[in-house]
């Protein structure tokens, strides 16, 4: 019994079920490395669980809401959102982690807070913050997943952080791989467990399938333009990709004992992602924004690096961190929604009219 919380304890029986349902590839709760801070367990949660409820009650979860996964700030309602795309992805890991016998619920905190690092403006966002960084003293550069265990780990809970274990930082720090082949993310990474791996790789699934979908919406392409190869082993439609996707790992994962794709279905989804890359996410409707998103997230950095006072104004409650400045105001323009980021930007470089005096 916790004496913190006298009542109900549910541990061992929690534990149990854990050690009846997983597979052998399945990480059990017991043999967690812990926190940084040891605490007491929770009666009716697995550290896991607890993981995921810090996640989904967290500031910097909710802000996803309104950061743009392909389409910048969009207007229309069924567009994605990083939100939307975090809870995609985690769903699709947890359907092959139930099929192979993986804690769902270590999956599920990976999924939730792999992407809590993205900066306002997506990939292009990042990218501009990424060259502010190596132009400013922190010559690493920017990287969203190193970002988000930044996020967890220091900015969250008034600087504290989420004080999570350190299977979910792993799996959040891991969980992306660029833009190369799909083979990478089922072959690297050996010694990440597999719910981690299962977490990489459902994201490539998520945002294949879902930004194709969001592209023939947007009418960028028809969904004519899908090439035929690719369609008559994914499917045409959204559900039918992501069921292909998603059963054929699961058959040749049980098949073989190891994380592994048809080659033809490997080889349709390195198709399709290419396919993107070449037609979509640099599609000049999409790039013309990268200019304007430049001026803004660097107007901001410098304005407020420059200015004490203003400094001062936008950053003196934010966070209390002895980090210097740079990181500091790394730290807040990364959080920055999209919205919020082109209000500062209009409140700082924008000229405010004089009021009309009142007689």
């Amino acid at each position: 019994m916790n004496p913190a919380r006298p009542g109900i304890d549910l541990t061992d029986e929690l534990l149990n079920r854990e050690q009846a349902v997983l597979s052998e590839w399945g990480f059990r709760s017991t043999d967690s490395a812990g926190r940084k801070r040891p605490e007491l367990p929770c009666p009716v949660r697995t550290i896991f669980q607890r993981d995921r409820d810090r996640i989904i009650h967290s500031k910097a979860f909710r802000r996803l809401k309104h950061k743009t996964q392909v389409f910048l700030a969009p207007a229309g309602d069924h567009y994605r959102t990083r939100l939307t795309h975090t809870l995609e992805t985690t769903q699709i890991a947890r359907t092959i982690g139930r099929a192979l016998g993986l804690n769902e619920d270590l999956i599920e905190a990976i999924g939730l807070g792999h992407d809590l690092g993205h900066t306002p403006f997506g990939h292009a966002g990042e990218k501009v913050l990424d060259e502010w960084c190596r132009n400013n003293g922190i010559p690493e550069g920017f990287q969203h997943q190193i970002q988000s265990v930044r996020v967890v780990d220091v900015i969250e809970n008034d600087g504290q952080g989420l004080n999570l274990t350190f299977e979910v930082l792993e799996g959040i720090l891991k969980h992306t791989k660029g833009p190369g082949d799909y083979s990478v993310a089922l072959e690297s990474d050996d010694d990440l467990h597999w719910e981690g791996r299962v977490v990489k790789i459902s994201d490539r699934i998520a945002y294949v399938n879902h930004d194709t979908q969001d592209a023939i919406a947007a009418g960028l392409i028809d969904k004519s333009d899908v090439p035929e190869k690719f369609s008559l082993v994914l499917g045409r439609s959204n559900t039918d990709r992501i069921g292909s996707m998603v059963e054929d790992i699961i058959t040749n994962t049980l098949r073989e004992g190891r994380l592994l794709l048809s080659p033809e279905m490997e080889a349709a989804i390195n198709g399709l992602k290419n396919f993107l890359f070449e037609r979509v996410y640099y599609h000049p409707k999409v790039r013309n924004h990268d200019e304007s998103i430049r001026h803004c997230l660097v107007g901001i950095l410098d304005i407020l690096n420059e200015d004490e006072e203003i400094y001062e104004k936008y950053l003196k409650n934010w966070l209390v961190s002895e980090e210097n400045r740079t990181r500091r105001l790394l730290d807040y323009v990364a959080g920055m929604t999209d919205l919020y980021a082109i209000d500062v930007a209009r409140e700082l470089m924008l000229p405010t009219p004089w009021p009309i005096r009142l007689q």
